[in-house]
């Protein structure tokens, strides 16, 4: 019956219903129109301002001061930081998320970033170009340092449009070693736990499975996770049996560090 729940609440919030947050944001509308009326009193004669459009925010009140965890986060920040420390001469991006990741490396150098949706807004450091990495870019040994996080689970799956493809993901990891110098940096990050296809969302690799893709063309240089709770552990030591059991996640997230062999 549990099970049953979850699944139909997850299609009501894929069209766009959450039932939910319907019920407390009613529940928090006493205390809107309280606070509506309590400010109205104190601005009484008060020239300086006067009241626009009514703009309901019923969820902040109870919410935290923004979000310090889980995939994206850790993720942006951690590879953000390894990349300044590597400082290569060039870096391109394969679909990370422009909002955290990408604005964080824009913030000290300039950055290339390829993804198969479109992007027209302009941004210093920051060179946009629309493309299909399951397919060839002619971009043979284009950069010494490469990344994509959190977006190869999604490649041919047709959620962003891209065609719809079984081994979309191979083709772009193919692609992308192409891209990079012999020697160059990879930093990769994808969910990680029991190995699916949750379509069309995305899918989840196992540990071990990544290791036997990248084994024969990069070196892994460190590996760094966030678990079910969206903690980080750091620099982690790929045991066979955290191997093997992806160390305790089912929706957690796989960063790595390698060298291309």
């Amino acid at each position: 019956m549990k099970k049953t729940l979850v699944s139909f609440y997850a299609v009501l919030r894929a069209f766009g219903v959450d039932p939910i947050a319907f019920v407390r944001a009613w529940q928090r509308l006493p205390l809107f129109y309280r606070d509506l009326s309590a400010l109205k009193k104190q601005k009484g004669d008060d020239k300086n301002f006067y009241f626009g459009k009514i703009k309901l925010q019923l969820t902040d009140r109870s919410s935290e001061a923004g979000t310090m965890s889980g995939h994206y986060f850790h993720q942006d920040l951690l590879v953000a930081k390894k990349i300044f420390q590597a400082n290569p001469k060039k870096h391109v991006d394969i679909g990370s998320r422009l909002d955290g990741f990408v604005a964080h490396v824009a913030v000290f150098r300039e950055i290339e970033v390829l993804d198969i949706r479109e992007q027209k807004s302009k941004v210093k450091n920051i060179t946009f170009k629309k493309a299909d990495l399951m397919q060839p870019q002619g971009l043979e040994n284009y950069c010494d340092s490469i990344s994509s996080l959190h977006a190869i689970e999604h490649f041919g799956l047709g959620r962003y449009g891209d065609p719809i493809d079984y081994h979309g993901y191979l083709k772009a990891i193919d692609n992308i070693t192409r891209i990079l110098q012999q020697g160059g940096k990879f930093y990769f990050s994808v969910p990680i736990g029991k190995q699916r296809i949750e379509f069309n969302a995305h899918r989840v690799f196992s540990v071990a499975y990544l290791l036997d893709l990248f084994g024969n063309r990069f070196t892994i240089n460190s590996f760094s996770y966030v678990n079910d709770k969206g903690d980080l552990f750091e620099n982690v030591e790929l045991k066979c049996s955290a191997v093997e059991n992806n160390f305790n996640c089912h929706w957690g997230c796989g960063i790595f560090e390698m060298t291309k062999i």
